[in-house]
């Protein structure tokens, strides 16, 4: 008898929510592989490649995958990032868990990442402000973002597909993306980066850079006024 759904942190569930309904799946670095697991386990997938560039985790996910018997849908292979998966071997791809300077490490492997067609969903660890000034200058468009709490730490999420046509950018967007302050994650997220703004911008102040203290001044205030939308 197989075991019920595995257990996700908020962080995975919100990953897992973006993903869209009969779509092949990629999670890049997959770990022990619970995503693939629950999505296939729901029906939401067709079908999934759970890769990771490390064997020890692979053996892990392969163990999960017999353990909630959904070995026939999910395959594990040894990727660094997504060098070994093919174009057509997936639509919707998962890179979480991961620092911003990986993930966009991994988006400039393949020219094939910039099909419109294809969706990724990323869920940076670090350098959120870089990844999205990545995305900006790459043509990726953000369809979605939101912000969760998991394990009393704040991280945000990210749907996006490549769409140049469909970018306008605003003040503060490198801050904040499209999160908006609706709820106790948004409005967390919000207070974070309000509150390493102010410091950089007592910083310049204090170093006699009145350039930057006005740049940070002026994001400031455009996160602000978004807060209280």
């Amino acid at each position: 008898m197989g075991y019920p759904f595995p257990k996700l942190g908020e962080r995975l569930q919100l990953c897992a929510s973006f993903v869209r309904s009969g779509v092949r799946l990629c999670d890049v670095g997959t770990d022990h592989g619970y995503l693939p697991i629950f999505l296939a386990k729901q029906g939401k997938i067709l079908y999934a490649i759970a890769s990771d560039i490390r064997s020890g985790p692979l053996q892990n996910a392969r163990e999960n995958l017999l353990r909630y018997h959904v070995s026939d849908l999910v395959e594990t292979r040894i990727s660094d990032g997504i060098l070994k998966i093919g174009e057509d071997e997936a639509d919707d791809f998962v890179i979480a868990g991961m620092g911003g300077e990986l993930i966009m490490k991994i988006l400039s492997q393949k020219s094939w990442v910039k099909s419109p067609q294809k969706h990724w969903i990323l869920q940076p660890m670090s350098k959120a402000f870089e990844l999205r000034a990545f995305l900006f200058e790459n043509g990726f468009f953000t369809q979605q973002e939101k912000a969760v709490i998991d394990d009393k730490k704040i991280y945000s999420v990210m749907l996006v597909s490549y769409a140049p046509d469909k970018i306008s950018r605003h003040p503060g967007d490198l801050y904040i993306g499209q999160i908006r302050a609706d709820s106790e994650a948004g409005k967390a997220y919000y207070q974070k980066e309000l509150e390493d703004l102010e410091k950089r911008r007592k910083g310049a102040m204090i170093s006699h850079k009145k350039a930057d203290e006005e740049r940070y001044a002026a994001e400031i205030l455009a996160i602000q006024k978004l807060e209280n939308l």
